[in-house]
C-alpha cells in the first residue's frame, strides 16, 4: 500500500469503534502518542508496516483506510448530557460503518438511495403544529395510507435509510442518527426487547433526518420536537382523535396499543397533547400506571421488535465479499447476531 492511501479520518473512526484513546492505541501498537495524533490530523502518513500494525490492533482490514469518507456531526443522541464522550463516539463510528455498508450495498444495486424530506423547522421554539405538519407532508410525500404504519424500520429502509440494530451498552443510548446525505443511518439498540419503544425510536430518529439534519442538534428542545414528530407521524390526529378515550379506559387503551403498535405512554400523552384528556384525568392514569409497574413493564406485549433486513440481506449475498473484506468484521458479525437474537 502507498503511504498516500491512507484517509485519515478513518483512523479515529477504527480507533473509537475500539473504544481506545490516541494514548492507549499508541502503546498498543508500539508507536507515540504524537504519532497517533499526526495520522489523525493528516500532518503525517503511516507507512505501510505501520498501517498494517494498526489494522492488527484495530481489529480491521488494512483496506478500511484506504477508502474515502463522509463526514457528519457527533449524532443525535437523546441524553447527551448522560451519555459519555467515548460512549457517543463509538456510537458515531458504527453509524459511519453502517454508512459504508449501505453504499456498497448501494453500488451493487441492493439499496436504494435516500429519499428523506428535508423540512427544516422554523427554529427552537417551532410550535407543535409546525412540527405536526411536517409528519403529515412525510407520510404524504412516502405514500402512507391512514392509519398506523404497518413496519416502521421497513419504511425506513424502503427509502434509503440505513437501519441497523445492535447492543448499544449503554442504557442512555437507546437510538441514535447520522444525517449523511446519500445514506442517513439510524442505529437501534437491541439492550430493549419493546416493540412500541423501538417504533417509537425509529420514528424519533426520522424526525431528526427531516427536521433538523445537520443544523441543530444536542439540546433539550430539538428532542422536544422529535417525540412530537414521532407521535404525530405514528398517531395522525385526524385519524386517532376520536377513539381516544377521554377517560382512564384501560381495555380501550389495551386495544388502541394493540392496534397502532404504540406504548399507553405515548397513547396517553397523545390524548393529553389532542385535549381529549385533561390534564387531571392525564395525570391520574400515569399515578395508576406506576402503582401496576407499568412504567417500567407494560401489559400487553406486542411481540419482537421490527428487525431490518435489506442490508442484512446484501451481506448474505454474494455481491458482499468486497464490502466484507473492507468493513470491521465484528460489525458485520454483530449485525449477525443482533438479528438472529
Amino acid at each position: 500500500m502507498s503511504t498516500q492511501a491512507f484517509e485519515r479520518t478513518r483512523l479515529r473512526t477504527a480507533r473509537e469503534l475500539a473504544g481506545l484513546s490516541q494514548t492507549q492505541l499508541a502503546r498498543e501498537s508500539g508507536l507515540t502518542s504524537a504519532a497517533i495524533s499526526q495520522f489523525e490530523s493528516g500532518a503525517a502518513r503511516p507507512s505501510p508496516d505501520t498501517t498494517s500494525v494498526l489494522a492488527r490492533v484495530l481489529a480491521v482490514p488494512p483496506e478500511f483506510f484506504r477508502a474515502a469518507m463522509v463526514e457528519s456531526h457527533e449524532g443525535f443522541f437523546r441524553s447527551l448530557r448522560r451519555t459519555s464522550v467515548s460512549d457517543r463516539r463509538r456510537a458515531r463510528a458504527i453509524a459511519h460503518v453502517a454508512h459504508d455498508l449501505a453504499v456498497h450495498a448501494s453500488s451493487a444495486q441492493r439499496f436504494c438511495d435516500g429519499d428523506v424530506p428535508v423540512l427544516p423547522v422554523s427554529g427552537l421554539q417551532a410550535g407543535r403544529a409546525e412540527i405536526e405538519e411536517a409528519a403529515g407532508r412525510v407520510r404524504a410525500a412516502w405514500g402512507l395510507p391512514a392509519g398506523p404504519v404497518a413496519d416502521v424500520v421497513g419504511l425506513l429502509e424502503a427509502h434509503g435509510i440505513a437501519v441497523i440494530r445492535l447492543p448499544l451498552d449503554n442504557t442512555d443510548v437507546d437510538a441514535f442518527s447520522l444525517p449523511f446525505p446519500d445514506h442517513p443511518v439510524i442505529v437501534l439498540g437491541t439492550d430493549k426487547n419493546d416493540r412500541a419503544r423501538s417504533r417509537f425510536d425509529s420514528a424519533h430518529e426520522l424526525a431528526h433526518l427531516v427536521l433538523h439534519g445537520e443544523q441543530i442538534w444536542g439540546v433539550k428542545e430539538v428532542e422536544t420536537q422529535a417525540h412530537q414528530f414521532a407521535a404525530a407521524f405514528l398517531m395522525p390526529a385526524k385519524d386517532i382523535h376520536d377513539q381516544l378515550p377521554t377517560t382512564v379506559d384501560w381495555p380501550a387503551l389495551f386495544a388502541l396499543k394493540r392496534q397502532w403498535q404504540v406504548s399507553l405512554a405515548a397513547l396517553l400523552m397523545r390524548a393529553r397533547t389532542l385535549g381529549r384528556m385533561s390534564e387531571n384525568t392525564y395525570l391520574t392514569a400515569i399515578k395508576a400506571a406506576s402503582a401496576r409497574g407499568w412504567r417500567r413493564t407494560e401489559p400487553v406485549p406486542l411481540g419482537r421488535p421490527e428487525q431490518p433486513t435489506r442490508l442484512l440481506a446484501y451481506l448474505a449475498s454474494a455481491d458482499s465479499s468486497h464490502a466484507r473484506a473492507v468493513l470491521p468484521p465484528q460489525i458485520v458479525e454483530s449485525l449477525h447476531a443482533a438479528s438472529a437474537a
